[in-house]
């Protein structure tokens, strides 16, 4: 692992320790399908959390539902509640999409733009899923890469899990994550 925090605007001071520390953190996720190679937002993100001892929060999520609806004339409904905290406030918003994953991010969207006005900048560019070796067809753990621009910049951002919308929401709230930290904001915790 190689660890480039002052190009990331980190800085790890020669901290053996702290060094350490993220090395072991980033061999840890990498043996549960984590990858940093191709999701810089995503580690320094870990790095940053590392490094100042606590996770970096713009808002504290308390749930999220997805609901997939097969409809008699063959199309299919998508639609995401997401319920969380930003800045002392309890948001609930729904949004539907053409997708789990766009549903998702639009109900990001919904409840975090009218507090921070600077997501409305920010698009998702590309999405991969990625089926990782262990297990077998739909047991297997999914990688999700997601890519976000704030239309200057883009970053890619990583999500691992059993189920493949949960991952995309681990990516999707890293690319949030990281775009509100590129736009300046100072996070609330």
């Amino acid at each position: 692992v190689e660890l480039k925090g002052k190009e990331l605007g980190v800085d790890l001071g020669g901290d053996r320790e702290l060094v350490g520390r993220v090395v072991e953190r980033v061999k840890e996720r990498e043996l549960r399908g984590y990858t940093y190679e191709a999701a810089d937002a995503s580690f320094e993100l870990l790095l940053r959390a590392e490094v100042e001892g606590r996770p970096l929060r713009y808002f504290q999520v308390e749930s999220w539902r997805a609901i997939l609806e097969d409809r008699l004339d063959g199309t299919h409904g998508n639609e995401v509640t997401v319920k969380l905290w930003a800045k002392g406030e309890r948001i609930v918003a729904t949004a539907e999409g053409n997708g789990p994953v766009n549903a998702l991010d639009r109900a990001l969207r919904v409840a975090l733009e009218r507090i921070y006005p600077q997501l409305a900048r920010l698009a998702v560019v590309d999405y991969k899923g990625r089926i990782l070796e262990g297990k077998h067809g739909t047991q297997s753990t999914t990688r999700v890469l997601i890519s976000a621009t704030d239309g200057r910049n883009e970053w890619s951002t990583v999500g691992v899990a059993e189920n493949v919308i949960a991952a995309s929401w681990q990516a999707l709230e890293d690319a949030y994550t990281y775009g509100l930290l590129r736009a300046g904001v100072e996070p609330v915790e």
